[in-house]
């Protein structure tokens, strides 16, 4: 298993960098570009998102990198050594600020604002609420995708496992 750390950390590296990619756009760009639309239309694209989304490239990205990390984390820790530990570090940073506030925050909001009835005053209200709350979790998953794609780099340039 050791010869396969090095190839493991590099996959987690590509993994977590599209991750912080994709959050960090919906953090510049387009959730201020939602925010501009009418709380109806906004609503519909971020439902029409989140229903695309839901397809292999990014099921590949998101639960790939939860995987990578998940064995890196276990792995990193019972291995020891500057790069294994750092790998570690990697793999708890992305499985809680990436998969556990998706889980715990972004989805959930996801799932009412789908659930909110079009046009509706109730969605509008949520609508206003969500691109604030959900905007904010989305910073973390941005922050914390990097955080990942930094401690992997460093795990990879320690040439992982060192024991």
């Amino acid at each position: 298993m050791a010869s396969a750390f090095p190839i493991l950390t590099f996959l987690s590296i590509l993994a977590a960098a599209l991750n912080a990619g994709l959050f960090f756009i919906f953090s510049v760009c387009i959730m201020a570009a939602f925010a501009r639309l009418s709380p109806a239309e906004g609503a519909a694209a971020m439902n029409a998102i989140n229903a695309v989304i839901q397809n292999p490239w990014f099921f590949s990205a998101f639960f790939g990198g939860a995987l990578l990390s998940l064995v890196l984390a276990v792995l990193g820790f019972l291995q020891g050594g500057a790069g294994g530990l750092l790998a570690a570090a990697g793999g708890v940073v992305f499985l809680v600020a990436v998969i556990g506030v998706t889980v715990v925050f972004n989805v959930p909001l996801n799932d009412a604002l789908a659930a909110a009835p079009a046009g509706s005053p109730e969605q509008a209200a949520l609508w206003q609420r969500y691109l604030g709350v959900w905007t904010m979790w989305n910073h973390v998953r941005t922050v914390g995708s990097l955080a990942a794609v930094g401690f992997f780099a460093l795990a990879f340039r320690q040439g992982v496992p060192l024991g």
